[in-house]
């Protein structure tokens, strides 16, 4: 698959009220966006519900977890709730996991070992319950025994769910390559990190006899856009800082530098309070900010967004930052 002028997909968190994201995915659809990604990541909205309003209200766009974690809800289950959204909106939603991240792993008592054997247990018992089989599996991490989707009453038929890995490592960028429908790229990281993430997703998809282009490689990108350059750049540093402080694998991964890293983790705690991050956003020089951002004025997001196309990203996810999403969506709309 090569990347589109044609392809670009919305990213929601929990920046706007849930019945305003409603609206926001309508009006991407509207405009020819072809997907929305929803977030879940901190302890503050989860993927699920979000999908579920998405999926009711729009008649077009596709739905995917960006992503849902492979510890919290076990393979079944997982299995269960995408086998429900498809119900809901047939053969638009796909299926995102991740492994999940620190701290907030370990806070709520889930021990993250082994994340490649467990992500390669996960990914196969939930495409094998999609498929409508019925499935005995004893791994490590993941146990079932003949079990399946038990559709009564209804459409038995397999389910057109493909499944994504967020992977930000190498070692699971290699495994989405063998066995993911497709890889969804972190946000965060610089265009150059991609050239890296398209080797070892390569060398993964070499292991079964495919190759790269097989891989669909949709990518979350940070975007603020305004007319204010300025302002842009100050609404994408928020953001920049608490993940400077919060998930430095991330950072070290685009080349930002240590001693800024060691920095800004003397300020801030986890989580993060307010005047923390006020406080560790004065060490963020614009530079960082533009380095793993698309921020800036509507050209400068444009141009930002071709680099990571042109390094191998296929449809850009755009989580929109700026204080005007509609005008974010209008600007892509044509690319």
């Amino acid at each position: 698959m090569t990347a589109s002028d044609s392809r670009v997909a919305l990213y929601l968190q929990d920046k706007h009220p849930l019945r305003e994201a409603i609206d926001y995915v309508r009006y991407a659809e509207s405009r020819g966006f072809e997907a929305v990604w929803q977030a879940e990541s901190r302890l503050v909205r989860d993927a699920i519900v979000p999908m579920a309003a998405y999926a009711a209200t729009t008649e077009r766009i596709r739905i995917g977890s960006g992503v849902i974690n492979n510890w919290t809800r076990n393979a079944a289950l997982i299995a269960a709730t995408f086998s429900t959204l498809d119900d809901l909106a047939p053969g638009r939603v796909m299926c995102g996991l991740g492994v999940w991240w620190e701290p907030l792993a370990t806070k709520v008592g889930v021990n993250r070992r082994k994340p490649l054997q467990a992500m390669r247990e996960t990914v196969e018992v939930v495409r094998r319950l999609l498929a409508m089989e019925k499935v005995s599996f004893k791994g490590e991490f993941v146990q079932v025994e003949d079990i399946e989707i038990d559709i009564v009453h209804g459409d038995r038929s397999p389910k057109d769910v493909p499944i994504y890995i967020g992977a930000t490592g190498m070692k699971m960028m290699e495994l989405a390559g063998e066995i993911a429908d497709g890889v969804l790229l972190n946000y965060l990281v610089s265009p150059a990190y991609n050239r890296e993430a398209m080797d070892h997703l390569s060398a993964g998809a070499a292991r079964t006899g495919r190759n790269v282009e097989q891989i669909d490689r949709p990518q979350l990108i940070v975007c603020s856009l305004d007319k204010d350059r300025s302002r842009a750049l100050d609404n994408a540093r928020e953001l920049v800082t608490q993940y400077l402080g919060q998930q430095p694998h991330i950072m070290k991964a685009s080349g930002v530098s240590a001693d800024l890293l060691d920095e800004i983790g003397r300020v801030l705690t986890w989580p993060a309070e307010e005047h923390q991050i006020r406080e560790a956003m004065k060490l963020v020089p614009d530079e960082v900010v533009q380095l793993i951002t698309a921020s800036g004025t509507p050209d400068e997001c444009r141009a930002k967004v071709q680099e990571y196309i042109d390094a191998g990203c296929t449809c850009p996810v755009l989580y929109p930052l700026g204080d005007d999403v509609r005008a974010m969506i209008d600007a892509f709309a044509a690319l």
